[in-house]
């Protein structure tokens, strides 16, 4: 029998070895992967930090494919948070493993139901197009993809060559409420449910932590159904973003654009043309229904923008969510505009987010209204023969008493141990998000995770804070078992051979003077961008900040030879990274998405430029709920929560510079608090050790 332990694979010896002649075999993964190993086999819980370049993912996959081969039911779960890690285990890594593992096994990618086409919605929808698409080019796409169902595998959106129009695709996704099981005539054909059978076959299964937690949603509410098949230990990679993405789908998000989508669904005239469902199935009364719901969601969203704008408070330095109010364009002479009235402040509190705290700050006419159209399109379903159309009519009956029910649940703030909050978007912040989040997630992971999965496996490249207790951070707002183990694993990477670190105590604090700290930061960023000579990343903390910056910049940039590519452009970020790597003399200007998670490796990226310290803005309503939770039980807000968020932060923004063993560079600080404050020391120790300069002058 061949051996199978990590090592056989792993090592200077194994399996990979033999495969590729420059492989290098890193004690660190050696280690990861036997501790991983050993969590699975004892079925205990792990947290591991490896460093960059320790090559975690094949650490944690080779004892995950080995523990799921070991029993005919084994089955791991990879839950990631970024596609492109997605794209690298299920193209890459996993495909590379099944050459070398000596077991077979299967792996596959698993995407929420709506990724799927139903081939009989699509035969509806097509017959019906003309009462049901206005929008242009809407047919045309219908027409598409009809033709693409008979040549498509799997059936997915993302092997569509376009992107659909939202109102086509709605039309034709698979959907659990739009479903005729079994009675379907392409129930053998269901891309859906093929893919579902495919689940059943695999050991491997690779989600992201969205299509994780909605999973875990549904089994709350019944343990019997979920998305998933059975498994026997979950491995979190990215495991850093896990309260966050676990308190979107925790909570509550209504919308007006989602009561609007629903009514047009039903019925509207477009270009003197009726259409909707309610056109094929209704009467003139029903379409003043629909039109009655339309007019109460209107004044309905009206009386909450209203209610916002008498409670929104003035804030004396105009500060919003993201750390600064809203500004002007920079001017030439200086990055900084003048300062806003007191007016404008007052509108623009906590960066359009306006923390609720008492219930029914407005009646509740809007419920009533979907409840009311639910009844009426479930009248209609029942005078209707056919399976195939009365269930369009059931489905979207079920939508109407979900947006009530939420409404309901808003206003009452039915869900315990929750913040709630309205978030304001567009030019003039009226597009308005309904919202809730749970402030606590450590209870729901203690109780639905730790308890119910046998292993589960937290890993990232940043979950210490640093010092003797680094991981206390994580464990208390996760809910980890204190007696499970956690490791940290250094980086292979000599960084005092690689990196420099540049630290500035002679700047302004942008705590007491932000204009100046912003003037001072325009002057740095020109000094050591040609220190460089470009191939830079400069990353922001506020939007704001970063567009001021670039339109100070640009021309002075342009005028040295340096390209500017900035996020205030509104360029996606793929595009913007592309552009990066291929061009010689580049700067790039980014906001959080460029902290974490962005790979450039070589000499395209010499030099990081953090302009400021990435606390989390505090009056931001789920940050200063959960302050507020800290504070209640005697601990400190800012020591516990605001700091240990921070330093994880900085450490992925540092992490951006040294990618490979060959790598150089800098990362310069701007921020002048990591010298000046008592708690700059913390920052300092969650950083790797490398060469460290002060106002250009090495220090030891």
């Amino acid at each position: 029998m061949e051996d199978m332990s990590h090592e056989s694979i792993l090592g200077p010896d194994g399996a990979i070895a033999g495969r590729l002649p420059n492989y290098e075999s890193r004690p660190e993964q050696l280690q990861m992967a036997g501790a991983v190993a050993q969590a699975l086999a004892a079925r205990q819980h792990l947290m591991v930090e490896a460093g960059t370049g320790v090559g975690k993912s094949f650490a944690y996959l080779v004892p995950a494919i080995q523990a799921a081969c070991a029993s005919k039911e084994g089955r791991v779960v990879i839950s990631t948070h970024t596609i492109g890690l997605q794209e690298q285990l299920i193209r890459k890594d996993i495909p590379f493993l099944q050459t070398v593992m000596p077991e077979k096994f299967t792996a596959m990618l698993v995407k929420g139901r709506g990724n799927y086409l139903s081939k009989r919605r699509l035969g509806v929808a097509h017959e019906r197009s003309l009462s049901l698409l206005t929008e242009p080019g809407a047919m045309q796409q219908l027409d598409d993809i009809l033709a693409w169902a008979e040549d498509t595998k799997d059936g997915s959106r993302s092997d569509l060559e376009f992107r659909p129009l939202p109102a086509v695709w709605e039309l034709v996704e698979s959907d659990s409420g739009n479903c005729l099981g079994k009675k379907c005539p392409e129930h053998d054909e269901c891309f859906y449910f093929k893919a579902r059978r495919h689940i059943q076959d695999a050991k491997l299964l690779i989600v992201n932590h969205a299509l994780f937690f909605s999973d875990l949603a549904l089994r709350a509410m019944n343990p019997e159904v979920g998305i998933l098949p059975k498994y026997q230990a979950v491995i979190f990679d990215e495991a850093h973003t896990l309260e966050d993405v676990a308190a979107e789908h925790m909570g509550l998000s209504i919308t007006r654009g989602q009561a609007d989508y629903l009514l047009n669904r039903l019925y509207h005239e477009r270009r003197g043309k009726a259409v909707g469902l309610l056109t094929l199935h209704g009467e003139a009364t029903d379409w003043v229904q629909v039109h009655t719901t339309r007019a109460i969601v209107h004044q309905f969203f009206n009386s909450i923008l209203d209610w916002r704008r008498r409670h929104l408070l003035t804030f004396p330095s105009g500060r919003g969510a993201g750390g600064e109010g809203r500004q002007g364009t920079a001017s030439r002479t200086s990055p900084h505009p003048q300062p806003l009235s007191q007016r404008e402040r007052g509108e623009r509190r906590g960066g359009d987010s306006l923390r609720i705290r008492e219930p029914a700050i407005v009646t509740d006419i809007l419920s009533a209204a979907f409840v009311k159209l639910s009844q009426l399109l479930d009248r209609i379903a029942d005078g209707i023969k056919s399976d195939e159309e009365k269930i369009e009519y059931e489905s979207a009956s079920t939508r109407c008493i979900d947006i009530a029910t939420s409404v309901q649940a808003w206003l009452k703030q039915d869900l315990p141990d929750q913040v709630y909050w309205i978030e304001g978007s567009g030019e003039r912040g009226d597009k308005l998000q309904l919202a809730s989040a749970p402030i606590e997630v450590g209870p729901i992971f203690r109780e639905q995770i730790f308890k119910r999965i046998p292993s589960v496996i937290l890993t990232s490249a940043t979950l210490s804070v640093g010092g003797v207790h680094g991981f206390d951070f994580f464990k208390e707002r996760y809910g980890f078992p204190p007696e499970d183990p956690a490791l940290q694993l250094g980086s292979p990477f000599d960084y005092q051979k690689q990196a420099e670190l540049h630290l500035l105590r002679q700047m302004p604090d942008p705590t007491a003077d932000a204009r100046a700290f912003e003037e001072a930061c325009c002057v740095k960023i020109q000094e050591y961008v040609m220190r460089s000579k470009g191939r830079a990343f400069v990353l922001f903390t506020s939007n704001q900040t970063m567009q001021r910056t670039a339109n100070y910049l640009r021309d002075w940039l342009a005028s040295q030879g340096l390209t500017l590519i900035s996020q205030s452009d509104g360029v996606p970020a793929n595009r913007m990274l592309e552009a990066f790597r291929t061009m010689e003399g580049a700067v790039l200007f980014g906001v959080d998405s460029f902290w974490q998670g962005v790979d450039v490796q070589g000499e395209a990226l010499s030099n990081v430029i953090i302009t400021k310290l990435p606390f989390v803005p505090p009056d931001r309503p789920l940050v200063e709920a959960r302050g507020e939770a800290i504070e209640k039980r005697g601990g400190q807000a800012f020591v516990e929560y605001s700091l240990p968020q921070a330093i994880l932060k900085l450490k992925q923004g540092f992490g951006r510079l040294i990618r490979t063993k060959s790598d150089t560079g800098i990362v310069v600080i701007l921020d002048p608090r990591m010298m000046t404050k008592q708690y700059g020391r913390r920052f300092l120790e969650g950083l790797p050790k490398c060469r460290r300069f002060v106002d250009g002058v090495e220090v030891d």
